[in-house]
């Protein structure tokens, strides 16, 4: 199955369009034959697809938009998985990119719908002109058909015929030795360029905040903006004339229509709605009415409330040795030499919350009588009273 069988059906219709508007032409006074009447006819095809392609502009506007608010999250998103290769965190991130995307109702692949839905059309007028001398001569697909839709041998000789600026529309740059064929088409090749650049920087730059104008999404994006221009003009050199009137009509379209929605409805924090504001103050200030200046809204940072400091306990003091003798020699230096104790540190005994007076740590050995408490602490060895335990040796008998 050929290639023109496939695409028969999009021809068929291609063919009804140009030759409607041919028709109109024609009954306007154009000569039938003439290129002015069949470049009409493509551009008047341009113009319906382009107004049936209106919801999908609208996509396409709404897509771009949200992919420039979404860049930031997309940056935190890739920095989070920057250096993870491994399987598991790869997907992870695949899935917080695609809940971004849902969560702003954007799709990557949205912007390019109308490119899409524009590349059957464009392949079936090239076909279409590509066919019209074999349609002329009458052996269109050997004979099997006589005519694309209405376009019969008669109007295939007339559009094949037609020129514009002495060139004629089907002929292509390399498949012609015409100087004027030449010269055509390299102008054609220039403004399809220079449209396609000046719609998509208008897009990029007037229409995108200055968040979105950093990070690899925006780099891609700078890239595009030279990369296509050059892509069509590479190509150009194979595409017939009246393919490429009909690519650079509808970039005009594209970029006069892109131009009245980003005037009018602009990207919340662009360069386009500053411009907006000012024109919207100037014709207030006309009528002598002076508009209110949006303030943004200033939240203020609530530090965050915890669990109230408590009070540190201080440490109590301890004293340096427990209360009363330790050993018979302890006790016979406290007795004979007044000053030695008089001179020593003086000790304390813990108290606690209630008042009484703490116990004295025991060594092993060494026994308290019950229900007796322990001595207070003095300052001076003199006052210090030793309690008598068993006999000289100190243990209990």
């Amino acid at each position: 199955m050929s290639i023109d069988s496939v695409l028969y059906p999009l021809k068929w219709v291609v063919a009804w369009i140009m030759y409607l508007f041919h028709e109109l032409l024609t009954m306007l006074g154009l000569p039938s034959e003439s290129g002015a009447a069949w470049v009409g006819s493509i551009v008047g095809l341009v113009v319906v697809i382009r107004i049936l392609l209106i919801p999908l502009f609208v996509k396409q506007i709404k897509a771009s938009r949200g992919m420039q608010l979404v860049a930031p999250e997309l940056q935190k998103v890739q920095k989070k998985y920057k250096g993870k290769t491994d399987p598991a965190s790869r997907e992870a991130m695949t899935r917080e990119t695609m809940e971004l995307y849902k969560k702003h109702g954007t799709n990557p692949f949205a912007s390019c719908l109308p490119i899409l839905a524009q590349s059957p059309i464009f392949f079936a007028l090239f076909r279409v002109l590509f066919t019209l001398p074999a349609v002329a001569a009458g052996n269109y697909q050997n004979g099997a058909r006589d005519s694309i839709g209405p376009i019969d041998q008669q109007l295939a000789q007339e559009a094949e015929n037609a020129t514009i600026f002495g060139a004629r529309i089907s002929e292509t740059f390399l498949g012609s030795d015409d100087v004027s064929v030449k010269i055509v088409t390299v102008a054609l090749i220039i403004a399809m360029s220079a449209t396609t650049f000046f719609t998509q920087k208008q897009l990029t730059q007037k229409n995108m905040p200055a968040s979105a104008l950093q990070g690899p999404m925006a780099q891609q994006q700078k890239m595009l903006l030279y990369l296509l221009p050059l892509i069509f003009a590479v190509s150009g050199v194979n595409f017939p004339i009246g393919v490429l009137v009909y690519w650079t009509t509808t970039n005009l379209w594209s970029m006069g229509q892109q131009f009245y929605v980003i005037r009018n409805n602009p990207t919340p924090g662009s360069e386009a709605e500053r411009a907006l504001k000012e024109r919207r103050a100037r014709k207030a200030a006309k009528r002598g009415v002076v508009l209110e200046t949006e303030t943004p809204t200033v939240v203020e940072e609530v530090k965050p409330k915890g669990q109230r400091q408590q009070p540190k306990r201080k440490d109590r003091a301890k004293g340096t040795r427990p209360v009363g003798p330790t050993s018979p020699s302890a006790g016979g230096q406290a007795d004979g030499s007044d000053g030695q104790a008089g001179s020593s540190t003086p000790e304390v005994t813990e108290v606690g919350n209630d008042g009484a007076a703490g116990s004295a740590p025991q060594r092993p050995g060494t026994t308290t009588p019950s229900g007796s408490s322990a001595p207070e602490a003095t300052t001076s060895g003199k006052n210090r009273k030793k309690k008598p335990r068993g006999g000289a040796s100190g243990r209990p008998r």
